[in-house]
Protein backbone atom coordinates (compact mmCIF):
# COMPACT_ATOMS: atom_id res chain seq x y z
CA UNK A 1 0.00 0.00 0.00
CA UNK A 2 1.44 3.37 -1.02
CA UNK A 3 1.15 6.31 1.36
CA UNK A 4 -0.53 9.50 0.16
CA UNK A 5 0.75 11.83 2.89
CA UNK A 6 3.66 11.96 5.28
CA UNK A 7 3.80 14.02 8.44
CA UNK A 8 3.44 13.91 12.22
CA UNK A 9 0.81 13.48 14.93
CA UNK A 10 1.38 16.06 17.63
CA UNK A 11 -0.32 16.35 21.01
CA UNK A 12 1.19 18.39 23.83
CA UNK A 13 4.96 17.69 23.65
CA UNK A 14 4.56 14.26 21.97
CA UNK A 15 5.30 13.94 18.24
CA UNK A 16 4.88 10.74 16.19
CA UNK A 17 6.10 10.49 12.56
CA UNK A 18 3.34 8.87 10.50
CA UNK A 19 2.22 8.03 6.98
CA UNK A 20 -1.38 8.26 5.77
CA UNK A 21 -2.97 5.74 3.41
CA UNK A 22 -6.27 5.78 1.52
CA UNK A 23 -8.95 3.63 3.13
CA UNK A 24 -11.64 4.44 0.55
CA UNK A 25 -11.99 6.71 -2.45
CA UNK A 26 -12.07 10.34 -1.25
CA UNK A 27 -14.99 12.55 -2.24
CA UNK A 28 -15.18 16.30 -2.73
CA UNK A 29 -17.39 18.24 -0.37
CA UNK A 30 -17.46 21.57 -2.25
CA UNK A 31 -18.38 21.61 -5.90
CA UNK A 32 -18.01 24.44 -8.39
CA UNK A 33 -19.94 24.87 -11.61
CA UNK A 34 -18.11 25.71 -14.81
CA UNK A 35 -19.41 29.08 -15.94
CA UNK A 36 -19.05 31.17 -19.11
CA UNK A 37 -17.28 34.36 -17.97
CA UNK A 38 -19.19 36.69 -20.34
CA UNK A 39 -22.77 35.69 -19.52
CA UNK A 40 -22.48 33.49 -16.42
CA UNK A 41 -24.16 30.66 -18.29
CA UNK A 42 -23.42 27.10 -17.12
CA UNK A 43 -21.02 25.16 -19.34
CA UNK A 44 -22.03 21.81 -20.77
CA UNK A 45 -19.89 18.71 -21.10
CA UNK A 46 -18.80 19.82 -24.59
CA UNK A 47 -17.66 23.24 -23.23
CA UNK A 48 -20.68 24.94 -24.74
CA UNK A 49 -22.46 27.64 -22.73
CA UNK A 50 -26.04 26.56 -22.00
CA UNK A 51 -27.17 30.19 -21.85
CA UNK A 52 -25.78 31.73 -25.06
CA UNK A 53 -24.95 28.43 -26.85
CA UNK A 54 -21.38 29.54 -27.65
CA UNK A 55 -18.50 27.08 -27.87
CA UNK A 56 -15.97 28.23 -25.24
CA UNK A 57 -12.21 28.17 -24.90
CA UNK A 58 -10.50 27.26 -21.63
CA UNK A 59 -9.70 30.93 -21.06
CA UNK A 60 -13.41 31.80 -21.14
CA UNK A 61 -14.33 29.27 -18.44
CA UNK A 62 -14.08 30.34 -14.80
CA UNK A 63 -15.23 28.99 -11.44
CA UNK A 64 -18.50 30.35 -10.13
CA UNK A 65 -20.35 29.78 -6.85
CA UNK A 66 -24.14 29.71 -7.23
CA UNK A 67 -25.67 31.70 -4.34
CA UNK A 68 -29.13 32.07 -5.89
CA UNK A 69 -30.84 30.42 -8.89
CA UNK A 70 -28.98 31.55 -12.04
CA UNK A 71 -26.81 33.92 -10.00
CA UNK A 72 -23.09 33.23 -9.57
CA UNK A 73 -20.19 34.99 -7.90
CA UNK A 74 -17.05 34.52 -9.99
CA UNK A 75 -13.83 33.43 -8.27
CA UNK A 76 -10.51 34.04 -9.99
CA UNK A 77 -7.28 32.13 -9.21
CA UNK A 78 -6.10 35.13 -7.15
CA UNK A 79 -9.13 34.74 -4.87
CA UNK A 80 -8.16 31.17 -4.07
CA UNK A 81 -4.58 32.23 -3.38
CA UNK A 82 -5.85 34.66 -0.72
CA UNK A 83 -7.23 31.79 1.36
CA UNK A 84 -4.54 29.27 0.55
CA UNK A 85 -3.12 27.76 3.75
CA UNK A 86 0.43 26.59 4.17
CA UNK A 87 0.60 22.85 4.69
CA UNK A 88 2.14 22.13 8.08
CA UNK A 89 2.49 18.36 7.64
CA UNK A 90 1.31 18.06 11.24
CA UNK A 91 -1.93 16.63 12.64
CA UNK A 92 -2.44 18.82 15.70
CA UNK A 93 -4.58 17.07 18.32
CA UNK A 94 -6.46 19.69 20.35
CA UNK A 95 -7.84 17.20 22.87
CA UNK A 96 -9.31 13.78 23.57
CA UNK A 97 -13.00 12.97 24.03
CA UNK A 98 -15.06 9.88 24.83
CA UNK A 99 -15.75 8.06 21.57
CA UNK A 100 -19.49 7.99 22.32
CA UNK A 101 -19.52 11.80 22.42
CA UNK A 102 -18.71 12.11 18.70
CA UNK A 103 -21.82 12.54 16.55
CA UNK A 104 -21.68 9.86 13.79
CA UNK A 105 -23.08 12.46 11.36
CA UNK A 106 -19.73 14.27 11.50
CA UNK A 107 -17.70 11.34 10.12
CA UNK A 108 -16.90 11.78 6.45
CA UNK A 109 -13.90 9.85 5.10
CA UNK A 110 -11.51 7.41 6.82
CA UNK A 111 -7.77 7.06 6.19
CA UNK A 112 -5.35 4.51 7.60
CA UNK A 113 -2.42 5.81 9.62
CA UNK A 114 0.83 3.88 9.99
CA UNK A 115 4.09 4.70 11.80
CA UNK A 116 6.93 6.12 9.74
CA UNK A 117 9.90 4.03 10.84
CA UNK A 118 10.79 1.59 13.61
CA UNK A 119 11.33 4.27 16.25
CA UNK A 120 7.94 5.83 15.56
CA UNK A 121 6.28 2.40 15.76
CA UNK A 122 6.82 2.21 19.54
CA UNK A 123 5.15 5.57 20.26
CA UNK A 124 2.46 4.77 17.70
CA UNK A 125 1.64 1.50 19.52
CA UNK A 126 1.58 3.35 22.83
CA UNK A 127 -0.97 5.87 21.52
CA UNK A 128 -3.08 3.05 20.07
CA UNK A 129 -3.17 1.18 23.38
CA UNK A 130 -3.94 4.35 25.35
CA UNK A 131 -6.87 5.23 23.06
CA UNK A 132 -8.21 1.69 23.02
CA UNK A 133 -8.04 1.20 26.80
CA UNK A 134 -9.54 4.61 27.58
CA UNK A 135 -12.31 4.47 24.98
CA UNK A 136 -11.29 7.91 23.75
CA UNK A 137 -10.54 9.47 20.38
CA UNK A 138 -8.32 12.42 19.53
CA UNK A 139 -9.83 15.48 17.83
CA UNK A 140 -7.75 18.06 16.00
CA UNK A 141 -6.97 19.72 12.68
CA UNK A 142 -4.70 19.25 9.70
CA UNK A 143 -4.08 21.20 6.50
CA UNK A 144 -4.57 18.98 3.45
CA UNK A 145 -4.85 20.20 -0.14
CA UNK A 146 -4.91 23.88 0.85
CA UNK A 147 -7.81 23.39 3.27
CA UNK A 148 -7.93 23.07 7.05
CA UNK A 149 -9.88 19.94 7.95
CA UNK A 150 -11.20 18.80 11.30
CA UNK A 151 -10.08 15.22 12.01
CA UNK A 152 -10.44 12.46 14.58
CA UNK A 153 -7.91 9.76 15.54
CA UNK A 154 -9.43 6.43 16.53
CA UNK A 155 -8.04 2.96 17.35
CA UNK A 156 -9.12 0.26 14.90
CA UNK A 157 -8.03 -3.37 14.45
CA UNK A 158 -4.56 -2.90 15.90
CA UNK A 159 -3.86 0.47 14.27
CA UNK A 160 -5.03 4.05 14.02
CA UNK A 161 -7.61 5.52 11.66
CA UNK A 162 -7.76 9.19 10.74
CA UNK A 163 -11.34 10.29 10.14
CA UNK A 164 -11.90 13.45 8.15
CA UNK A 165 -14.81 15.20 9.85
CA UNK A 166 -17.54 17.51 8.68
CA UNK A 167 -17.85 20.75 10.58
CA UNK A 168 -21.04 20.80 12.70
CA UNK A 169 -22.48 23.77 10.77
CA UNK A 170 -22.34 21.68 7.56
CA UNK A 171 -24.77 19.07 8.94
CA UNK A 172 -28.51 19.66 8.64
CA UNK A 173 -30.86 19.10 11.57
CA UNK A 174 -33.20 16.13 11.81
CA UNK A 175 -35.83 18.63 13.00
CA UNK A 176 -35.98 19.97 9.45
CA UNK A 177 -37.23 16.61 8.07
CA UNK A 178 -41.01 16.80 7.46
CA UNK A 179 -43.32 14.73 9.69
CA UNK A 180 -40.54 13.53 12.02
CA UNK A 181 -41.78 13.85 15.61
CA UNK A 182 -39.82 12.23 18.42
CA UNK A 183 -42.69 12.93 20.83
CA UNK A 184 -45.34 11.21 18.71
CA UNK A 185 -47.45 8.76 20.79
CA UNK A 186 -46.59 5.07 20.34
CA UNK A 187 -48.87 2.11 21.01
CA UNK A 188 -47.34 0.28 24.00
CA UNK A 189 -48.41 -3.19 22.82
CA UNK A 190 -46.91 -2.54 19.37
CA UNK A 191 -43.72 -1.24 21.01
CA UNK A 192 -43.42 -4.38 23.14
CA UNK A 193 -43.76 -6.57 20.03
CA UNK A 194 -41.26 -4.43 18.11
CA UNK A 195 -38.69 -4.82 20.90
CA UNK A 196 -39.30 -8.55 20.96
CA UNK A 197 -38.71 -8.70 17.20
CA UNK A 198 -35.44 -6.77 17.59
CA UNK A 199 -34.30 -9.20 20.30
CA UNK A 200 -35.09 -12.21 18.12
CA UNK A 201 -33.30 -10.69 15.12
CA UNK A 202 -30.18 -9.72 17.11
CA UNK A 203 -27.01 -11.32 15.73
CA UNK A 204 -23.28 -10.53 15.42
CA UNK A 205 -22.31 -8.25 12.54
CA UNK A 206 -20.24 -11.11 11.08
CA UNK A 207 -23.43 -13.10 10.45
CA UNK A 208 -24.97 -10.30 8.37
CA UNK A 209 -24.09 -10.35 4.67
CA UNK A 210 -22.28 -7.13 3.79
CA UNK A 211 -22.08 -7.40 0.03
CA UNK A 212 -22.90 -5.07 -2.85
CA UNK A 213 -25.50 -7.17 -4.65
CA UNK A 214 -26.30 -4.33 -7.04
CA UNK A 215 -22.73 -4.31 -8.38
CA UNK A 216 -22.84 -8.09 -8.87
CA UNK A 217 -26.17 -7.86 -10.67
CA UNK A 218 -24.85 -5.05 -12.86
CA UNK A 219 -21.79 -7.15 -13.82
CA UNK A 220 -24.10 -10.01 -14.81
CA UNK A 221 -26.01 -7.67 -17.13
CA UNK A 222 -22.78 -6.36 -18.66
CA UNK A 223 -21.44 -9.89 -19.17
CA UNK A 224 -24.73 -10.96 -20.72
CA UNK A 225 -24.66 -8.02 -23.15
CA UNK A 226 -21.06 -8.81 -24.08
CA UNK A 227 -22.14 -12.35 -24.92
CA UNK A 228 -25.06 -10.97 -26.95
CA UNK A 229 -27.72 -12.40 -24.67
CA UNK A 230 -31.03 -10.71 -23.99
CA UNK A 231 -31.35 -9.27 -20.48
CA UNK A 232 -34.70 -9.98 -18.85
CA UNK A 233 -35.71 -7.87 -15.85
CA UNK A 234 -37.66 -9.66 -13.13
CA UNK A 235 -39.97 -7.26 -11.33
CA UNK A 236 -40.69 -7.63 -7.64
CA UNK A 237 -44.27 -8.57 -6.84
CA UNK A 238 -46.07 -5.84 -4.83
CA UNK A 239 -46.64 -6.90 -1.23
CA UNK A 240 -50.11 -6.52 0.27
CA UNK A 241 -50.53 -4.07 3.14
CA UNK A 242 -50.57 -6.05 6.41
CA UNK A 243 -51.88 -4.91 9.79
CA UNK A 244 -48.88 -3.82 11.90
CA UNK A 245 -49.77 -6.08 14.86
CA UNK A 246 -50.19 -9.08 12.59
CA UNK A 247 -46.94 -8.25 10.76
CA UNK A 248 -44.98 -7.96 14.03
CA UNK A 249 -46.31 -11.25 15.43
CA UNK A 250 -45.62 -13.12 12.18
CA UNK A 251 -42.14 -11.58 11.98
CA UNK A 252 -41.33 -12.67 15.55
CA UNK A 253 -42.37 -16.27 14.79
CA UNK A 254 -40.31 -16.24 11.61
CA UNK A 255 -37.25 -14.87 13.45
CA UNK A 256 -37.61 -17.50 16.20
CA UNK A 257 -37.77 -20.26 13.57
CA UNK A 258 -34.64 -18.99 11.80
CA UNK A 259 -32.84 -18.76 15.17
CA UNK A 260 -33.67 -22.36 16.03
CA UNK A 261 -32.45 -23.51 12.62
CA UNK A 262 -29.15 -21.70 13.21
CA UNK A 263 -28.72 -23.31 16.63
CA UNK A 264 -29.39 -26.77 15.20
CA UNK A 265 -26.98 -26.20 12.30
CA UNK A 266 -24.11 -24.84 14.41
CA UNK A 267 -24.78 -26.32 17.82
CA UNK A 268 -24.03 -22.91 19.33
CA UNK A 269 -26.34 -20.48 21.15
CA UNK A 270 -27.33 -17.39 19.22
CA UNK A 271 -26.30 -13.82 20.06
CA UNK A 272 -29.37 -13.15 22.20
CA UNK A 273 -28.43 -16.04 24.55
CA UNK A 274 -24.68 -15.36 24.71
CA UNK A 275 -23.31 -13.63 27.76
CA UNK A 276 -20.08 -11.60 27.63
CA UNK A 277 -17.17 -13.20 29.45
CA UNK A 278 -16.11 -11.42 32.62
CA UNK A 279 -12.83 -9.56 32.56
CA UNK A 280 -12.51 -9.73 28.78
CA UNK A 281 -10.22 -7.05 27.40
CA UNK A 282 -11.75 -4.57 25.01
CA UNK A 283 -10.73 -4.80 21.36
Amino acid sequence: MRSIWKGHIRFSLVTIPIRVYSAIEPSETIKFNQVHRSCNGPVGYDKRCKKCNRQLTNQEIVKGYQYEPEKYVILDPDDFEKVRLQSTKVIDVDGFIDAAEMDPMLYEAPYFIGPDGAVAAKTYALLYEALRDSGKIGVGKVVLRDREDMVALSPHNGGLVLYKLRYPNEVRSMRDVPEVNADAPVNEEQLKLARSLLDNMTKPLGEIELKDKYADALREIIDAKIRGKEVVAVGEEPRPVVDIMKALKQSIEQAKGQRQQMIKATGKPDAAERKPAKGRKRA
